[in-house]
């Protein structure tokens, strides 16, 4: 199916499905706006590459807003967007669900 094919939920899942991308947006959602060494340090498993292309492809696509400033460092933070957060209640919602499922795990 081409892309002008797929339907919006499609599309959707597509772009936000790739792997660390749901993590990224739900710590970006519960700590809010965060410079780049802030959240390698909370997904200490991602690697440097693959968040810096994560940041890259979700800020494309209007979900996050990266600010910089032209300081020694420089300073960039990342937040989300509007857009962005209407992904707070189905975040939420997974979060919710994954607790159901996965809280006590290890004691079953």
């Amino acid at each position: 199916m081409a892309e002008s094919e797929c339907t919006p939920l499609e599309k959707l899942l597509n772009q936000i499905s790739g792997q660390w991308t749901m993590y990224i947006l739900w710590i970006l959602d519960t700590n809010g706006t965060m410079r780049f060494g802030e959240l390698k340090r909370k997904i200490d498993s991602i690697s440097p590459k693959v968040l810096t292309q994560r940041l890259r492809m979700l800020e494309e696509i209007g979900i996050v807003y990266r600010s910089y400033e032209s300081t020694i460092p420089p300073q960039v933070s990342y937040e989300l967007t509007e857009r962005g957060k209407e992904l707070s209640k189905p975040l939420y919602d997974l979060c919710d669900l994954a607790s159901r499922w996965y809280d006590g795990e290890a004691n079953t």
